[in-house]
């Protein structure tokens, strides 16, 4: 027996809410808004295809069609007499190009488009600015007058770079006015020309705080180095209120300090040394110049050595170590040179650990003399002092 499903079910009963909604959604409104007047309602009005445009706009785009109109008017075509001119200039086919362009491109728009000025200053004359004219325009400057005189330039900022003391001002000449430099002069013996030479660089620099019963005391601290790049090295420190004061400081204090560091051939360090200042330990190592020369190169070295006393410069190791030891090495006049720093890396500590290392070298010769040894070079008697 089958039981028949009621006319008034029907698939729409089992959709869900969303569905519903949706249908509902897309469904025509049956009952519409009746109109009660006979204009069209407010979405149906369409606005009007061009905007109005007022009456000064009107003036003012017809005062610039005048403009352009008159400034067409200017631009005539050449006369016979021109073009004549122009062909006793150009050849016959620039003459072509010249009417060729001439004739696509229209006044109007020349005159529309393009930019003509209409300041005081400008030309009462039509130029191409192609000519340079005497009376008018300014003379030419080539690319090899500007390289001159940026040269000149360098060589003479070059030749006047000198060591200048911070805080002190200089007029004119006055050298002798410098009472800073004359007592520096005399504490150590050189002249101002080698002070000026000498390589300064300040390493540290920072605010510091002396706590007393009166407060805070603000200072600056700076750690200035000095050396001749030839076997000279000097560390100093300063400390005032004012910046310029302890920079001044820091570098008297480090040329004054400034004491001979061994070198071997003149590039590198005596073996391996060791400095310790605080919790910092700087630990230096010498290392050979790693360049293989072959036999060829050998032979004309030899050759070169037997009329010369100077050593032939080859590229080397290198200063790898980190920055502030580095610049001490660079000053010193070290090329190879290899640093490690095991324990605590503050700066202050790092640079006079590096310095009381580089200071406190023990020399072949000491150790000979200590043993009651005679040291002889094996190179410069038995190799013709050939190094590498």
């Amino acid at each position: 027996m089958s039981h028949a499903q009621p006319p008034n079910m029907s698939a729409k009963a089992y959709q869900c809410l969303s569905c519903c909604l949706k249908d509902a959604l897309r469904q025509p409104a049956q009952h519409a808004r009746r109109q009660l007047h006979a204009s069209a309602p407010r979405p149906a009005r369409r606005r009007p295809a061009y905007p109005s445009i007022k009456q000064a706009e009107m003036e003012a785009s017809r005062a610039r069609e005048a403009d352009i109109d008159a400034r067409a008017a200017q631009l005539t075509p050449y006369t016979a007499r021109e073009k004549d001119l122009l062909a006793m200039r150009y050849t016959p086919e620039q003459m072509k190009v010249i009417e060729a362009g001439e004739a696509a491109i229209s006044p109007r728009d020349l005159a529309k488009q393009g930019r003509l000025r209409g300041d005081a200053f400008r030309p009462t004359y039509m130029d191409d600015f192609a000519t340079l004219r005497p009376l008018v325009d300014k003379p030419m400057r080539l690319a090899i007058d500007d390289a001159q005189e940026q040269t000149t330039q360098t060589r003479k900022i070059r030749s006047d770079k000198k060591l200048a003391i911070p805080g002190v001002k200089y007029s004119g000449s006055g050298e002798d006015e410098d009472p800073h430099m004359l007592r520096l002069s005399q504490q150590t013996g050189l002249d101002r020309t080698e002070i000026r030479r000498l390589r300064v660089k300040n390493l540290i620099s920072h605010r510091v705080v002396n706590q007393t019963r009166m407060g805070k005391i603000q200072s600056l601290y700076f750690l200035t180095i000095a050396g001749n790049q030839d076997g000279m090295l000097g560390i100093g420190e300063g400390k005032a209120a004012e910046d310029e004061d302890g920079k001044r400081q820091a570098m008297m204090n480090a040329i004054r300090n400034m004491r001979p560091i061994a070198r071997y051939e003149e590039r590198t360090i005596y073996g391996e040394v060791e400095g310790k200042v605080g919790g910092s330990i700087v630990q230096l190592s010498a290392r050979s110049p790693g360049q293989y020369i072959p036999a060829l190169i050998r032979l004309a070295t030899l050759a070169t050595l037997a009329t010369r006393t100077d050593r032939p410069v080859l590229p080397g190791f290198g200063n790898r170590c980190q920055h502030l030891i580095f610049e001490l090495a660079r000053a010193a006049g070290i090329t190879d040179l290899a640093a490690r720093t095991p324990r605590s890396r503050n700066k202050m500590n790092v640079v006079k650990a590096a310095f009381q290392a580089l200071t406190k070298q023990t020399l072949p010769e000491d150790v000979a003399k200590a043993r009651g040894r005679k040291m002889v070079d094996v190179r410069s008697v038995y190799y013709g002092g050939q190094v590498y």
